[in-house]
């Protein structure tokens, strides 16, 4: 299906395939921020976030709560010594541009959004995208009180006593600065400190470093200051978080305050005319970019007006207002010497290509994603074929098609096996966003679902239990001391009880073993958000994990309600559909999981081990319609629709698109139709655009 243009897609195709792309983009997210272990390229997985947006944009009734248009970045590292902090504005990432026409475009939405006529200018700042790491560093009266890295965007890890030793970095701030500021950059390491690092490692005998970012990355996470500071980390400011006051009216004034206050900015900055300067000043960076001393990937692009920025504000997961536009991966030529298959934790089966090593993009690589079995004959792949692949960042390059030219008389073709290649279970085949899925039928009978499963559920974004590794999982497992969820919580009194001795384990030594259980117990409360993510149920993100706990409040009514649900008439079930963002994919498979009597067990079992916390509502602003339900419906004069909306949600409340009893309020525009009528018969409250505004532009003014 993903061969289909979008606009050729029926709302059948497209809710399918919008599915599958959120579970798809998760479990890369996963395998990336989680298990630090990317079997995609940044492009092919820009590619998948591409394609999502293009069907959301076309379909916007069909946009999911779990879509990846929702989701930011990395999770924050787990490592003793670093205190978790929480970023008083969240650090979004950013929503890419592939071609000028993308470009192009983000104008256009701007002034779709703005209701700006073409002739309006929009003055745009271009600077270069570093790859690097993003920094929080947040002032007090001038004084440098805490840095944090970003994490996932809301949580990231004190670095404060390592940052202190990066001179980019001031340790106090000129008279005239806010009182509370929040400076937020880019750390990164030079391409001449980074050789002399690996030439003295080289002459220690120690392994080297394998790229610039990895090395400014170590360097950031070290206990030892010190050793931060032999490293000579840099930082370039480029945005701000918490403000007391304004530092300028525009984006470019703002950068020159910062550069005013001691801060770095990177040259590569300017300011230009709508789209078109933008691209010509992407030219010029793309010009320089050889001959540059640290890295860049791309060049961002942002609306000088801060009014216009606060306008525009965010969806979920990057701002309206930005845009990264990213340069071209860098390709290479090797041979495929053979496919081997990889297990999931939802039992789909995964090809990745073996590859003779070659050096692509900073790196050695032997191995690439694949995919599935529809994308190895959509490429025309066989074994020994040489191939074209491509590595951008630090990920696990993919395969781009072979080269015909060079196709030897001996390549094969590959074929999928019947049964599970690690437990012998029958494969099963089903559609996943239009591709024929392979997917293992085992379940937790399966070694290697069982092993992603519950390295899933330590992992963290879920129970977060640090000092289970995939390694330590692993060895668990073969040990047969953890087959299920709730095995980890009876570790300990197994070891009490004279049962095991991890004494005798070669690694696990007394502190690790005492620091491993503190970990474990420290998790037996737990936030039923995460609980119900740490579960690993398919289709079941982070963001759905929410939904459902906020829907449902506890573990019991869940239960309840999906024991229930079995029907698709019954009203437990059309209650869960109700649930703005679970459709009948999603809704299916969550009751499918608790009607497994295994899965059953699973959670009686860990209810008897754990206190499972209630999800607290988020905190929202005091407004007139904070924690409503409210449509839009029919024109709006006074903004567009989609400004209508981001402001709705800013001021507490949930947009949702169609009218139903569990709707209160209905704004009812110009020729407002059906919705209107539908209101009307419900005896729901509607509200005149003028009504709408006076909440709207009030609470702003406020």
């Amino acid at each position: 299906m993903r061969d289909k243009p979008v606009e050729d897609l029926t709302e059948m195709e497209a809710s399918r395939e919008l599915r599958m792309l959120a579970k798809e983009i998760a479990e890369h997210d996963k395998r990336y921020y989680t298990d630090e272990a990317p079997i995609i390229t940044d492009p092919d997985y820009d590619l998948l976030r591409r394609r999502n947006e293009e069907i959301e944009a076309r379909f916007p009734d069909k946009v999911r709560k779990n879509s990846p248009s929702k989701r930011v970045g990395a999770p924050a590292a787990v490592s003793q010594g670093f205190a978790k902090v929480r970023h008083a504005v969240p650090m979004l990432s950013l929503q890419n541009a592939f071609d000028d026409a993308d470009v192009m475009e983000f104008e256009t939405r701007i002034r779709r959004f703005l209701s700006l006529d073409d002739a309006a200018p929009i003055s745009l700042v271009a600077e270069a995208k570093i790859d690097g790491l993003s920094l929080s560093v947040r002032y007090i009266d001038g004084k440098l009180e805490r840095a944090a890295t970003r994490g996932d965007g809301e949580e990231g890890e004190d670095v404060t006593a390592n940052v202190r030793t990066i001179e980019d970095i001031p340790e106090t701030l000129p008279a005239g600065a806010p009182a509370v500021l929040e400076v937020r950059g880019e750390v990164y390491l030079s391409h001449s400190e980074f050789r002399r690092i690996n030439k003295e490692r080289e002459a220690e005998s120690a392994a080297l470093y394998v790229n610039p970012r990895n090395a400014a990355s170590g360097a950031l996470r070290q206990l030892d200051a010190s050793i931060t500071a032999s490293r000579r980390l840099q930082f370039f400011a480029y945005s701000w978080g918490e403000l007391s006051a304004p530092l300028a009216e525009t984006q470019f004034g703002a950068l020159q305050r910062l550069a005013e206050f001691g801060f770095s900015i990177n040259p590569l900055t300017d300011a230009c005319d709508g789209a078109a300067g933008a691209l010509a000043t992407y030219a010029k960076i793309g010009e320089a970019r050889p001959n540059l001393d640290y890295d860049i990937d791309g060049v961002v692009y942002k609306v000088d007006r801060l009014d216009w920025q606060a306008r525009l504000g965010q969806v979920s997961r990057a701002p309206r207002w930005a845009i990264a536009h990213k340069f071209a991966a860098e390709q290479a030529e090797t041979k495929l010497l053979a496919i081997d298959l990889q297990v999931g934790r939802t039992g789909a089966i995964t090809p990745v290509a073996r590859l003779e090593p070659v050096f692509v993009g900073g790196v050695t690589v032997s191995n690439a994603t694949l995919h599935n079995a529809g994308e190895i004959e959509r490429k025309g792949i066989l074994i020994g074929d040489t191939v074209t692949i491509q590595r951008a960042g630090d990920v696990i390059p993919q395969v781009v098609g072979p080269v015909m030219a060079k196709r030897p008389d001996d390549a094969q073709a590959f074929t999928f096996p019947e049964t599970c290649p690690v437990c012998g279970s029958e494969v099963t085949r089903g559609l996943d966003g239009g591709d024929a899925v392979a997917r293992c039928s085992g379940g937790m009978v399966c070694k290697a679902q069982r092993l992603e499963r519950l390295k899933h559920f330590v992992s963290r974004n879920a129970f977060d239990i640090e000092g289970l590794g995939g390694k330590r999982v692993e060895e668990l497992i073969e040990r047969d001391l953890v087959q299920s969820p709730a095995d980890f919580f009876r570790l300990e009194a197994r070891v009490r009880s004279g049962e095991i001795n991890p004494g005798e384990w070669e690694g696990w030594g007394a502190t690790s073993v005492t620091n491993l259980f503190a970990a474990i117990e420290q998790r037996r409360v737990i936030g039923f958000d995460r609980f119900l993510f740490g579960l690993g149920m398919r289709q079941i993100g982070e963001t759905t994990a929410r939904l459902l706990a906020r829907h449902y409040g506890d573990l019991p009514n869940l239960q309840t309600a999906m024991a229930t649900a079995t029907e698709p008439e019954s009203e437990a079930y059309q209650d869960l559909l109700a649930i703005d963002g679970i459709g009948a994919g999603v809704a299916a498979d969550l009751v499918a999981f608790f009607h497994e009597p295994q899965n059953q067990e699973i959670l009686d079992a860990l209810a008897n081990a754990l206190t499972i916390e209630t999800l607290e509502a988020p905190a929202n602003v005091a407004s007139a319609i904070s924690g409503r339900t409210i449509v839009f419906t029919g024109g709006l004069e006074a903004m567009s629709r989609g400004e209508a909306k981001a402001r709705a949600e800013a001021l507490g409340a949930k947009v949702v698109g169609s009218v139903s009893k569990k709707t209160d309020v209905v704004v009812a525009g110009t020729d407002a139709g059906s919705k209107a009528k539908k209101a009307a018969e419900l005896g729901l409250e509607i509200w005149t655009e003028a009504e709408w505004l006076a909440v709207a532009v009030g609470e702003q003014s406020a």
